[in-house]
């Protein structure tokens, strides 16, 4: 196993490995909606969610192209020109469009030079083999082409309180069906979802171990306001977790873990005018958050993969 510079596969010792090189995600956001707000499956969407999670300093009206062509501006201002890109549709589905617009949002990326890939943020349940069959075109042209799943969790109790309006099953099938292409998978995880335990945590670890899945996102759940899960926070259903609960449970989580699965994120924050809690899911706080992680690690002397064996056996 090659040194790395934190006791899990960070996404950045992963880029420099691959590219040699930084390369940094300009993250766009587009017009669309999802199956569970536009009334195919439910309305509403998820109960935590706020705006399709699309980044507040992003708007989805601006040209795709003028959001690309400025976020690569931004970041060689702080980085300079020998840097690499990803193209990062985040808010909302992003696979959940006709096949043609579909085809024109991920050509914007092409037009770009160093772009080396493109970063699909989507549902389990809106994966259809065409979609994926025009995903892999990109990969065949010389892009890295990451899926990114929101799972959230492995209990499907709490997925149909939280209104995902899809199975554990659907996670499963969407992650097989796209591993038979040269295509990367990426998991997202909630930890810290209301009437959820370490051991549900530890639950959904298992499985993302269990599965051929590329890269895991992790965060704490954080509480925004004018959500469904607001209303439920003030009157009193559930409380975050706190910062030292995070960090033992991610830690937990990241035990689990393959060696060779990219930890792209192991916290979550959200502008300070919308969050309600937990305090350290805002801005100023990530590297608290990170650092707390590690150093949960660091106390336990265990790195990512220590306890692959809760696999075989009660965590």
């Amino acid at each position: 196993m090659k040194v790395r510079s934190k006791p899990y596969y960070s996404l950045k010792d992963y880029l420099i490995e691959r590219y040699g090189r930084r390369v940094q995600k300009i993250t766009v956001a587009l017009p669309f909606t999802c199956p569970n707000r536009d009334g195919t499956k439910a309305f509403g969407g998820c109960t935590f969610c706020y705006d399709g999670s699309k980044p507040s300093m992003i708007d989805s009206a601006v040209p795709l192209e003028t959001q690309i062509k400025e976020g690569i501006e931004r970041a060689k201002r702080k980085y300079g020109e020998d840097i690499y890109f990803f193209v990062y549709y985040q808010s909302y589905t992003n696979t959940y469009a006709d096949l043609e617009t579909l085809k024109n949002v991920y050509d914007t990326a092409l037009k770009f030079n160093g772009v080396v890939g493109i970063d699909v943020g989507t549902r389990p349940d809106c994966a259809p083999e065409e979609v994926l069959d025009l995903l892999t075109s990109y990969a065949e042209r010389g892009l890295e082409v990451w899926v990114e799943y929101g799972l959230q969790t492995a209990n499907f109790e709490t997925l149909k309180k939280i209104n995902r309006q899809h199975g554990v099953s659907d996670f499963v099938d969407a992650v097989l069906r796209t591993k038979r292409r040269p295509l990367k998978v990426c998991a997202h995880v909630i930890l810290g979802l209301p009437g959820e335990t370490r051991e549900d945590f530890v639950e959904t670890a298992k499985l993302i171990a269990s599965l051929p899945i590329d890269g895991v996102k992790i965060h704490p759940l954080h509480v925004i306001k004018g959500t469904v899960m607001a209303r439920q926070f003030e009157e009193g259903e559930f409380e975050p977790l706190t910062l030292e609960e995070y960090a033992a449970a991610c830690a937990d989580f990241i035990e689990i873990l393959p060696e060779n699965v990219v930890v792209h994120r192991i916290t979550g924050e959200v502008d300070e005018r919308l969050l309600l809690a937990p305090e350290y899911c805002s801005p100023r706080m990530k590297n608290r958050v990170i650092e707390a992680v590690e150093k949960e690690l660091r106390r336990r002397g265990t790195h990512q993969g220590s306890n692959r064996k809760a696999l075989n056996r009660g965590a």
